[in-house]
């Protein structure tokens, strides 16, 4: 490991081209570069859940860490990384304090890999606006969480109104193994099914997009159940046209396959470590036109997908904006 303390964005790339010389590491082989936006107290879980993805997909690591931007200093501190505790990837640790992380991207972009796609995600309260953040504007795909949110679901609403093909959400890849036991229960279904209900607390974002799911592909109204119980979502049950009901229940790392005149099943539903999730997301690079409809479905904003992949960058002051709120104070 390198580190280099208030240093600058040419230290940085000559620092890291030199440690990959030493270690013996090649570009040629990354699959994408991926640019994680994360704060100070979430740093080691994104390291964490990085390395695993990276795991599965070789990638260069880039983790931005900004601080103070409001306050009039420029400073910036990296760490460099090949072949070390972030896995045998290329990894480059950025804190920026100061003006200079309103300008990421001054540092971030001599250092993405060559002729490679890249993939921004936060790992922390998502941007109500992306094209705000220049981070998300270079990328081919951004990866945010709306679990992060202080309002989960609405900060989904928020997504459906900013969404651009390329965005998906953690919530929707939390929910693909709840999907998979839902469309294999249609292997040995005959009635339609005209109604659901989604079993979950009031704030799950992921029951949000399970409602979403089950409501554009089955063309009809799931309804939601309120739990308290439960800390996320608890049980999904399907109603058919000929009285029979489907009910998936998680049970202890398990569901529960229920069906009306047949016998109760045991069905492995595993809660995944924060790195899977991650993994999944990286292994499509185009537009996830299912999580587009599901979103336009729970947000009543239709034709997501036929809205323009590429954003165009909004330039966005918080120190302004803080001045004018005080302002008006």
């Amino acid at each position: 490991m390198i580190g280099l303390w208030d240093t600058t964005g040419n230290e940085v790339v000559k620092a890291l081209s030199a440690e990959r010389r030493s270690a013996g590491g090649v570009t040629s082989g990354l699959a994408l570069t991926l640019v994680v936006v994360v704060d100070e107290k979430r740093v080691r879980e994104a390291e964490a859940a990085a390395t695993i993805a990276a795991a599965a997909h070789p990638c260069r690591i880039l983790i931005v860490v900004r601080s103070d931007i409001t306050r009039d200093v420029n400073r910036l501190d990296a760490e460099i990384v090949v072949g070390g505790r972030l896995g045998p990837c290329e990894a480059v640790v950025m804190r920026m304090y100061g003006r200079l992380a309103l300008h990421a991207e001054s540092v971030v972009m001599p250092l993405l890999a060559p002729d490679s796609p890249v993939v921004t995600w936060w790992h922390s309260e998502p941007p109500e606006h992306i094209s705000n953040d220049f981070l998300g504007v270079v990328a081919d795909r951004r990866i945010t969480d709306a679990a992060q949110a202080a309002d989960p679901i609405q900060a989904l609403r928020q997504r459906a109104a900013d969404y651009a093909p390329g965005d998906t959400d953690l919530a929707w890849t939390r929910i693909t193994p709840w999907r998979t036991l839902v469309t294999g229960a249609f292997d040995t279904l005959e009635a339609k099914v005209v109604g659901a209900t989604v079993v979950a607390p009031e704030r799950d974002p992921t029951a949000a997009l399970m409602r979403g799911w089950l409501g554009a592909r089955l063309h009809i109204t799931p309804m939601p159940e309120p739990t308290t119980e439960f800390p996320r979502m608890r049980a999904v049950e399907l109603h058919c046209e000929n009285g029979d009901t489907i009910r998936l229940t998680r049970e202890d790392g398990m569901a529960l396959f229920s069906r009306t005149g047949q016998h109760d099943r045991q069905l492995p539903l595993v809660r995944r470590p924060l790195g899977d999730e991650l993994a999944e997301e990286l292994r499509r690079l185009d537009p996830d036109q299912i999580y587009a409809e599901a979103l336009g479905n729970l947000s009543g904003v239709s034709d997501l997908d036929e809205r323009p992949p590429t954003r165009v960058h909004v330039w966005s002051d918080p120190a302004l904006a803080a001045a004018a709120s005080e302002g008006h104070g």
